[in-house]
């Protein structure tokens, strides 16, 4: 079985940091919210063929794999 690389992204809004992990084989994700009170709320997604232009548009960047691991196992995967 092959491992998966995941592309990892990022925005940073005064009410929330979003990030988002994108498994380019099969467009599966995984978004995290951060609010400011600490709290994170994790969400599976599935995108379409359109979300790299979608993330471009708004303005998303390349985000870490670390920071998101670490948030994602604070929000008890």
């Amino acid at each position: 079985m092959a491992q998966v690389i995941y592309q990892y992204y990022k925005k940073e809004l005064p009410e929330a940091t979003i990030l988002v992990r994108i498994d380019p084989g099969t467009l599966m994700g995984l978004e995290l919210i951060i609010l400011p009170s600490g709290e994170i709320r994790k969400t599976a997604r599935q995108f379409d063929a359109g979300i790299y232009e979608e993330l471009e548009v708004d303005e998303f960047s390349r985000g870490k794999a670390l920071a998101f691991n670490l948030l994602l196992a604070r929000a008890g995967e």
